[in-house]
């Protein structure tokens, strides 16, 4: 396991240099655009093609290429492997720029299709914002071509065993975006301008996304050519990814709704949601995705051998360090929501009347933290069983509980209610999704975790009382708010990771032993060198 570790925390330490640009990234937007309508029109433009991705990219495909792809490596070659690639990346090229032609013809007759359909009965001024969202998805939706190709790149690599270039990959991304907004500031442009320049570096940045696994997979052997013959293996994948499409496609439909629903409601909820669940991300994005990247291939190949135990053995460990790092991960964000809202984008176009709508709607989306993780988990254990219709049937049930409650929700909590609705939706997708996986194979049960989860649960419990008491007694201070938010931030959250680690030590934690070995590993190498 300590191998696994160490992928782990290769993957989690490139993840949060991009997580972190990407949180840059979001912070320059909002201090040039603020919360208003031209923030949120991007936003909503840029999660189509980005939802295009998962239906296509890292959902659909990724859950049936992995164990594929494990399989032909397991028991024929790397030249079967490589073939394989090929013939997935040619389809995924002509389907997507097929799709992104359709997109990019609709989307540019909006207006025309909006007036046949009476503009849904929409007032004015949300039809023009519907409007300014359809303009600029124009442009960013080839994009979804360059990132779709990225997502099948990157689970070939970690097929491979490289984890390190795909968790990299991102970073181009954030880094094109920063550049085209820090080109719009010094060429002192107007924001519309900005905007356009800000649309330009999305697509630079995903051919870059797409660019950096496709090299790591050149310097291993792979050519690309344009391949559409027939092939038994792609149809193996097809079938397995048609149950995905139709959970994804769920789930593209299940956010574009709150999306619209967010733009409709008023000008700052689809930004103010948005940059809420960015925050959130990090702590997902650093330590769930990771552990998530490194387990999935370990128990595809499980699964190809038939090997019951050691699939439940890694899948167990897997979600005990989700558990571990998201629960107080959850607590302490939900706790300093505000001093942290304050902190990171309190500037610029951001006030202070922000920071108060999207501190509740932040510490509501971190409390569902542990479930969204949980869930990456238990759907990479379907799709290692090459189970693709379960996840269908839990995406529906997401569906359904999100936008019934959404719809509720809003009228008595506004914004706040939509995010309220999205953790009850993951919550439900969770549990559904646990107890079929424990019917299907009962390796795969919760019960083995049970002691852990009591020990994480007070550990978290003790850090959140030392966290509470931090910010009372930083709140008394004779300081400016944005020393003692830093205080809050810099100070308190190193001094709970201590505090939580060094309980969850005294409480025997199960897994410690593989952790100590593994600093014995490294302090044998510092020794050494």
């Amino acid at each position: 396991m300590s191998k696994h570790l160490k992928n782990i925390s290769v993957v989690a330490t490139a993840t949060v240099v991009s997580r972190v640009l990407g949180l840059v990234r979001e912070i320059l937007i909002a201090a040039v655009f603020g919360t208003g309508v031209l923030a949120s029109a991007f936003v909503s433009a840029f999660t189509l093609p980005n939802l295009f991705r998962r239906l296509l990219g890292e959902g659909a495909l990724t859950a049936a290429f992995v164990p594929t792809m494990s399989h032909e490596l397991e028991h024929k070659s790397h030249a079967g492997a490589f073939d394989l690639v090929t013939k997935v990346a040619s389809w995924l090229f002509v389907i997507t720029v097929g799709l992104v032609a359709v997109a990019m013809l609709v989307f540019a007759n909006a207006a025309a299709l909006l007036r046949l359909a009476g503009n849904f009965g929409l007032e004015p001024d949300a039809v023009q914002r519907l409007l300014l969202g359809a303009d600029l998805a124009v442009i960013l939706f080839p994009y979804m071509v360059f990132v779709c190709l990225a997502a099948a790149f990157s689970a070939a690599c970690q097929v491979l065993g490289r984890f390190t270039e795909p968790a990299l990959s991102p970073i181009w991304l954030n880094f094109a975006i920063i550049g085209a907004l820090g080109l719009g500031g010094w060429l002192a442009w107007g924001n519309a301008s900005r905007m356009n320049l800000l649309c330009v570096g999305v697509l630079v940045g995903g051919f870059l996304q797409m660019a950096v696994p496709a090299t790591v997979l050149w310097k291993q052997g792979w050519r690309p050519r344009l391949d559409l013959r027939p092939d038994e293996r792609v149809s193996e994948i097809v079938r397995l990814m048609a149950p995905t499409v139709i959970g994804s496609a769920i789930y593209l439909i299940n956010i574009s709704v709150s999306r619209l629903i967010g733009l409709s409601l008023n000008d700052h909820a689809v930004s103010v949601l948005n940059l809420a669940t960015r925050v959130m991300e990090l702590p997902i994005g650093v330590f769930a995705a990771a552990i998530a990247t490194v387990i999935f291939p370990l128990i595809s190949r499980h699964a190809a051998r038939s090997d019951w135990a050691a699939l439940g053995e890694d899948y167990h460990k897997g979600l005990r360090l989700v558990m571990i790092i998201n629960v107080p991960a959850a607590l302490g964000l939900a706790l300093l929501s505000e001093p942290i809202t304050r902190l990171l984008f309190q500037r610029g176009a951001f006030h202070a009347a922000d920071t108060m709508l999207m501190t509740p709607i932040l510490a509501v989306y971190a409390l569902g933290l542990p479930f969204l993780s949980f869930t990456m988990l238990a759907l990479r254990g379907f799709y290692a069983l090459k189970d693709t219709a379960t996840p269908v049937r839990a995406a529906g049930l997401s569906f359904v509980v999100n936008l019934v409650l959404s719809i509720v929700l809003m009228h008595w909590f506004s914004t706040v209610g939509l995010a309220v609705a999205s953790n009850l939706a993951v919550l439900a997708q969770a549990w559904f999704l646990q107890t079929r996986l424990s019917r299907k194979q009962p390796a795969l049960g919760f019960t083995p975790l049970l002691p852990s989860l009591g020990k994480i649960l007070l550990a978290s419990v003790l850090m959140g009382a030392v966290v509470w008491g931090g910010t009372y007694f930083t709140g008394q201070l004779a300081l400016s708010p944005k020393a003692r938010d830093l205080i809050m931030v810099a100070g308190l959250i190193p001094a709970a990771c201590a505090v939580y680690g060094a309980l969850l030590w005294t409480l025997k934690i199960e897994g410690r032993e593989e952790v100590a070995a593994l600093l014995g590993q490294l302090r044998a190498k510092l020794q050494r060198s």
